[in-house]
């Protein structure tokens, strides 16, 4: 579908918006994958009109989203019936139960709880990935790929977690975005090689306009993971490096010391 145009993230020179004006507004930042994923349902359900997008600029933040909007002053959080809600998980769950459109839970109970499993996952998937960035990413992110692989075989009636596109799939996809395109660009690797299922499931997705319009540009997660990620690795190879160097040195002045003694 065509590109929606995007609001340009509201900054610490922003006026907020008329809060609690019985609008109900989802506060996001375009680049944080927990937000995509409300952002996701939003659209997904059809609810453009109904809830609107209040982008943030998180390094430029403006000090009234803490004050009057969310005080944990994170994104995402949802404005809805004069309270503000967080936590994306809880929210594409809140969003799917209490507005209309496509429902996102599937009906069958065994789908449900296969569904609910991979939900409680999901933190520990994300957290195996991002720490794979600090060691071997081919080695160590395959457990977690081999996960969702498995995952994704469990049903034969859609190529989608669960059968059909789901909460399950809303919850994973971003952080999949992102690791497959820096892990391919950055360390030559691709993460559906060996993996058909998953190679479907990311094909599948990104038919989808309520996924794809909310896809950050990929040289921006290049950009943004290389300086987080790469700063890190340099300095704990160059941290090694010499904590090893630093050791062979002092074998070495012990032996010249040695030496010197026997020669007494």
């Amino acid at each position: 579908g065509v590109q929606a145009v995007r609001p340009p993230p509201l900054t610490s020179t922003s006026d907020p918006p008329p809060l609690f004006d019985g609008s109900t507004r989802l506060y996001i930042s375009y680049s944080c994958p927990y937000a995509q994923r409300v952002w996701i349902t939003r659209n997904y359900k059809g609810l453009q009109d109904k809830i609107k997008l209040i982008p943030i600029d998180l390094q430029d933040r403006p000090a009234w989203y803490k004050e009057k909007v969310y005080p944990e002053n994170k994104v995402p959080s949802l404005e809805h019936n004069g309270k503000v809600l967080g936590e994306s998980l809880d929210l594409i769950k809140y969003v799917d139960a209490n507005f209309e459109g496509a429902h996102l839970v599937p009906g069958d109970p065994a789908k449900q709880e296969f569904g609910e499993q991979l939900i409680s996952h999901v933190d520990t998937f994300n957290k195996d990935l991002y720490a794979s960035l600090k060691g071997d990413p081919i080695q160590e992110a395959s457990p977690a790929l081999d996960y969702l692989e498995n995952a994704l075989g469990k049903f034969d009636d859609g190529p989608f977690l669960v059968g059909q596109f789901s909460l399950v799939d809303i919850a994973y996809i971003p952080f999949v975005e992102r690791f497959q395109i820096f892990l391919a660009e950055v360390f030559k690797y691709d993460i559906t090689e060996g993996r058909p299922k998953l190679a479907t499931w990311i094909e599948e997705v990104n038919k989808i306009d309520a996924y794809t319009q909310t896809r950050l540009d990929p040289q921006e997660i290049v950009d943004r993971y290389k300086k987080r990620y790469l700063v890190l690795y340099i300095y704990t190879y160059f941290f090694f490096f010499f904590f090893y160097l630093s050791e062979y040195y002092i074998i070495y002045i012990m032996n010249l010391v040695t030496v010197d003694l026997e020669e007494l």
